[in-house]
């Protein structure tokens, strides 16, 4: 099917369109928060980068990237069509990623960068001593 809109007006409309994170993994995360007793953190705080969770006190990010948006080694999939603009997309997510991290530690924060799929309970354990080994 043709595009109504030309292309130059298609990316305006996409990109005017704002997300709030992927949903199903943050809460995924709260409900593990809860469960283990993992209090004082706060979401959608204006802060740069816009972390997924922020402990305010302890000056603590805490980023859930999902694996196909960030460019996850082990589950990270790659579109067939449309290949170098995907493979663009994916290395400027990285990059802004990298800029985010450096800027925060700068600026005296600790971060967390934590894959969408170490949010299985299998590897809930290992997650936890990451949480713990990051001051929670």
């Amino acid at each position: 099917m043709t595009d109504i809109f030309s292309k130059k007006k298609r990316s305006a409309v996409m990109a005017a369109v704002r997300s709030r994170g992927n949903k199903a993994t943050e809460l995924r995360l709260v409900a593990i928060f809860r469960a283990h007793g993992i209090t004082g953190w706060r979401r959608h705080r204006p802060i740069f980068g816009h972390p997924d969770f922020v402990f305010p006190v302890l000056k603590l990010a805490v980023f859930v990237d999902g694996c196909f948006w960030h460019g996850c080694p082990i589950h990270g999939t790659h579109p067939k069509q449309h290949a170098a603009f995907w493979e663009k997309k994916f290395a400027t997510n990285r990059a802004r990623d990298r800029l985010v991290t450096r800027t925060l530690r700068a600026r005296g924060w600790r971060v967390v960068r934590i894959w969408e799929h170490a949010l299985r309970r299998k590897h809930e354990r290992r997650l936890l001593d990451r949480l713990h080994n990051a001051g929670l």
